[in-house]
């Protein structure tokens, strides 16, 4: 490695609140509300509080599938959480996700407050019946990827895309270790889907739904510029799986709510009506791009 050790750990680590790279402001060591802020209700009874990151992402594509499927009991309420000015430490949003991060739905029919993106896909493929095989076979195939990505993105996001994008330094090792990880991963993704149209057999599920945000736009070279890096043309069943989904009309509107950079006109910073897209996004409401 060319790495120069230059960092001995001391006995009792301390907080450097400096020292993190581009996201060292949002993060801390302990847990709880900053801020006193309550969050905003909106009309319809699922109130989601997002942004459009893959995790984010996740949930409104799905809820734009179920709505696509004729379930208007899926309507909903995007409010916009912008991480990087710490939105998802006020008081309101550690009552909904005491975790503190994004995504965070309330069911506000059954009082239920669901955090982790992976639970609130599942709560919403049980609550409307779709997006999840009912055979019990198919639908646990489902549930290995479901859980696989849970596991594995961290590793794609907090782990390569940390230190080949985002950490204020670049380092080999690290590098290399993810690399290794993602690659591996992306090989996974591309031996299963070789044999199969989607994850786990021939049915559009929330495990496509999942992991779509994270896997599929980094083959399509819209994930931390890294495609040519990771040489992401060569798995061939992956790229083929994310085209497929890339085209699909609920997952284009998906992409776009809570999303605040990018083309104006592919922004929706807040979604409560089917029409906003149409007449609610940045180059509509901000003509010059201003956020």
């Amino acid at each position: 490695m060319s790495d120069t050790p230059s960092y001995t750990p001391p006995k009792v680590w301390t907080w450097d609140a400096e020292n993190g790279g581009e996201w060292a402001k949002i993060n801390r060591p302990i847990a709880g509300p900053t801020h006193e802020a309550t969050l905003p209700r909106g009309k319809h009874p699922l109130q989601l509080y997002s942004m459009g990151t893959p995790n984010g992402q996740k949930v409104t594509i799905a809820l734009e599938e179920l709505l696509a499927a004729g379930e208007h009991g899926a309507e909903y309420d995007a409010h916009l959480i912008r991480i990087s000015q710490g939105d998802q430490f006020s008081t309101g949003f550690v009552a909904v996700n005491p975790n503190s991060k994004i995504p965070a739905l309330l069911d506000t029919t059954t009082g239920s407050r669901v955090f982790e993106s992976g639970a609130i896909l599942l709560y919403l493929a049980e609550k409307f019946g779709r997006l999840l095989p009912k055979a019990p076979a198919a639908r646990t195939e489902a549930l290995n990827w479901l859980f696989w990505l849970q596991g594995s993105a961290p590793y794609l996001g907090g782990g390569f895309g940390h230190f080949y994008a985002y950490a204020p330094e670049k380092f080999e090792y690290p590098i290399n270790r993810y690399t290794m990880e993602v690659k591996r991963q992306m090989d996974v993704l591309d031996r299963e889907l070789a044999e199969h149209r989607y994850l786990g057999g021939d049915e559009y599920t929330i495990a496509d739904i999942a992991t779509w945000p994270w896997y599929g736009k980094l083959v399509l070279g819209q994930a931390y510029g890294a495609a040519e890096f990771l040489d992401a043309a060569s798995y061939t069943h992956l790229n083929r799986w994310a085209r497929e989904i890339a085209q699909r009309p609920a997952v284009k509107r998906g992409c776009m709510v809570n999303r605040s950079w990018g083309e104006p006109s592919e922004q929706l910073h807040e979604r409560h009506d089917a029409s906003d897209f149409e007449l609610k996004t940045q180059d509509k409401v901000a003509p010059d791009g201003a956020g």
